[in-house]
């Protein structure tokens, strides 16, 4: 990161041109609004001029109140101040310049309109960059609070959700993250590759960097015998349920830290779009304060609604390009795509970015965001394809901007980049084969089973953005149908019901989990008595890698076409179901099936020799969950000394949280939160 005395120099120079082209910008964008919207116009393009140079005026004087007083009263009033805000200070400077005319009506209309114009605007002058929003946040960002402890370093964790290590590793040879590789090129960072366990989902992994553990999360979603029903990690009330069983109050972030736009809080006292918080409450003035702040930027969220919009079209066209070119592994991508897709690039990346500034600005101690943009494209497009790898480039260009911004805080921020997994891809297992994996198994014991397998891990970031800021709109129609896909895959029979299917077959990635309905676990005996079929079925299908179960004696076992492996002793009959998976694949899954949550039934994809092509059971390009390709190949980014003192090879969720927390330690934290309380 660049300190603060470098960036400090020549900084007045660099906001009076930014200043100049804004106000130029502005300047041009009221006359092309004035040229499209009748009732708004003026008598000379000078007119114009001062009403945007008026505008940042009042702005400056008005904003700080609308955001107080929003603040204060809740957030309905915060929601009111972003769709009006900006106009009651517009229409303030046509009131104010002469030869202007225009009414309170018109005010609003012409403020989005030349919002979106001015965005357009913006994107050319600064090349597709983020400087608008960086310059608007470091001016905030000056007016930085003390700390009481600034010799102690803080320490900014970005998880970039789903960015395979070979995929950002080539992405640095390529030129393609120019601050990354800077940044490694001067030696001030390392890049390391670490390991995460079985299920390479981010529920485990999030949950064992945050929280220290990986027990108890045998998938993205599975049936709970305890609760008799499927617990899905990204519904609030299910995320809730997942961190109180294993938060011990000593998590990653419990020392002054903040989580931001996670699925747990790692024992944060604070917590802002943080799934297992949503809904508990709706957060302090000052959080609300931070999402005013925001909301009200001619940077903020009006830039980050047009460029929204842009994001959705922009989508519809690339996903029509793959149908024409007939590219192959593809799926549908349909509006409700389009619509996530939008959300998490533009205004949830805006949003995080703004949050993660004001921590900086306080000081905050640890500060831990994730990022979905790759992570959300490539599950629909690919790992390589042009549209993952232009969010992937606009990751780096957020790195680039919490660097600046911390170079203003009131204490040293060291930055740690990490994935919780990796991705691999390939055609989904029903496009392959023409059945789903709980058509197959419903074939297989000759009854009907309770099936899930639709991808519902983006659809919770909408409900996470609705539910932490009661928002409706466009957020708010996602978090409704987030609300109504999550609701359908949580949902079981009651216990007793006559009409209740027996077996329940979910979907994680190339991950399917089967499960007897009841508050027992099943033996490969138990399953072979009842259905004889199912598991020499399974197994013998051209799209299943190996099936895992344990046996009576509690032995943990692993069953391909050809063979099967004790996973306890190694030992093979017949031909090695886990050959292709690599040396570590026999570890993990043994580790996987100790559980007592784990299913009756893993059941794990083929990969293919040639192309490391793997079939999700749930319709995506890109998946994560199971064994195969690069979905257990994951990021770690930090400075040099801080990754110095790693072991050779990272394995597990579990352990990488231990060697964070060395990291906080080393920076000075923790050290004093007993003498604190």
């Amino acid at each position: 990161m660049p300190t603060r005395d470098t960036r400090t120099r020549g900084v007045r120079i660099a906001d009076l041109a930014r200043l100049a082209v804004a106000w130029g910008g502005s300047t041009v964008a009221l006359i092309v609004t004035g040229a499209l919207l009748p009732g708004f116009s003026a008598n000379s393009w000078w007119a114009y001029a001062a009403v945007a140079a008026v505008a940042g005026i009042v702005g400056l004087v008005l904003r700080p109140a609308l955001v107080e007083i929003s603040a204060r009263v809740g957030w309905l009033a915060v929601l009111l101040t972003a769709l009006v805000g900006q106009a009651l200070i517009m229409y303030v400077a046509i009131r104010l310049v002469p030869g202007i005319e225009s009414t309170a009506g018109t005010a609003l209309a012409a403020t989005w309109i030349s919002a979106a114009v001015g965005t357009i605007i913006s994107w050319a002058t600064t090349a597709g960059t983020d400087d608008g929003l960086i310059s608007s946040l470091a001016g905030r960002a000056r007016r930085q609070e003390s700390v009481p402890d600034p010799e102690v370093d803080g320490i900014l964790f970005v998880q970039l959700d789903g960015v395979p290590f070979p995929v950002l590793q080539w992405a640095v040879q390529s030129g393609a993250v120019p601050n990354i590789r800077r940044w490694l090129a001067t030696g001030d960072y390392q890049l390391r590759e670490w390991t995460p366990q079985l299920p390479c989902t981010t529920p485990a992994s999030q949950l064992g960097i945050l929280h220290g553990t990986v027990d108890g999360i045998p998938a993205f979603r599975w049936y709970d015998r305890e609760l008799n029903r499927v617990l899905v990690a990204n519904r609030p009330a299910d995320a809730r349920v997942i961190e109180e069983r294993h938060s011990t109050g000593k998590g990653l972030l419990y020392d002054d830290g903040v989580s931001i736009s996670n699925l747990f809080t790692g024992d944060a006292p604070r917590s802002l779009l943080t799934m297992s918080r949503v809904g508990v409450g709706r957060g302090s003035a000052q959080t609300r304060r931070a999402f005013a702040w925001f909301f009200t930027s001619p940077s903020g969220f009006m830039r980050s609604f047009t460029r929204t919009v842009g994001e959705i079209l922009k989508e519809r066209w690339q996903a029509r390009r793959q149908v024409k070119r007939d590219l192959d592994p593809r799926v549908h991508r349909d509006w409700t795509f389009a619509l996530l897709r939008a959300v998490t690039n533009s205004l949830l990346r805006d949003l995080n970015t703004a949050l993660v500034a004001e921590e900086l600005r306080r000081g905050t101690r640890s500060i831990y965001v994730d990022y979905v943009d790759y992570d959300e494209i490539a599950h629909h497009a690919g790992m390589f394809r042009p549209e993952s790898l232009a969010a992937l480039d606009g990751l780096d260009r957020t790195l680039g901007s919490l660097a600046q911004l911390a170079g203003s805080a009131p204490r040293r921020y060291r930055l740690i980049v990490l994935s919780d997994h990796g991705q691999s891809q390939g055609t989904p297992f029903a496009d392959r084969y023409g059945q789903t994996l709980g058509d197959l198994c419903a074939d297989l014991i000759h009854a009907n089973v309770q099936s899930v397998d639709t991808s519902v891990e983006g659809l919770g970031r909408a409900d996470s953005i609705a539910g932490d800021i009661s928002a409706r709109g466009m957020t708010g129609k996602l978090a409704g149908r987030a609300d109504e896909v999550l609701t359908k895959a949580q949902q079981t029979s009651a216990p007793g019901d006559a009409a209740e299917e027996p077996v329940v077959v979910l979907g994680s990635g190339n991950l399917g989990l089967v499960y007897v309905r009841g508050d027992r676990r099943w033996t490969l005996e138990a399953l072979e008595s009842r259905w004889p079929a199912l598991v020499p079925g399974l197994a013998g299908h051209p799209g299943v890698g190996f099936v895992a179960g344990v046996d009576e004696d509690g032995r943990a076992w692993a069953i391909g076409s050809g063979g099967r492996l004790n996973l306890a002793s190694g030992a093979v009959h017949g031909t090695d179901p886990l050959a292709p998976f690599g040396p570590h694949a026999a570890l993990v899954l043994r580790r996987a099936l100790k559980h007592p949550e784990a299913p009756d039934l893993y059941v794990n994809s083929t990969i293919s020799p040639v192309t490391d092509d793997v079939a999700a059971f749930e319709g995506l390009v890109g998946s994560h969950g199971g064994l195969g390709g690069w979905q257990d190949r994951a990021v770690l980014l930090g400075p040099a000394d801080l990754m110095a003192t790693l072991p050779e090879r990272i394995e597990g969720a579990d352990e990488l949280h231990r060697l964070l927390v060395a990291m906080l330690e080393s920076c000075g934290q923790r050290a004093t939160t007993a003498s604190r309380g």
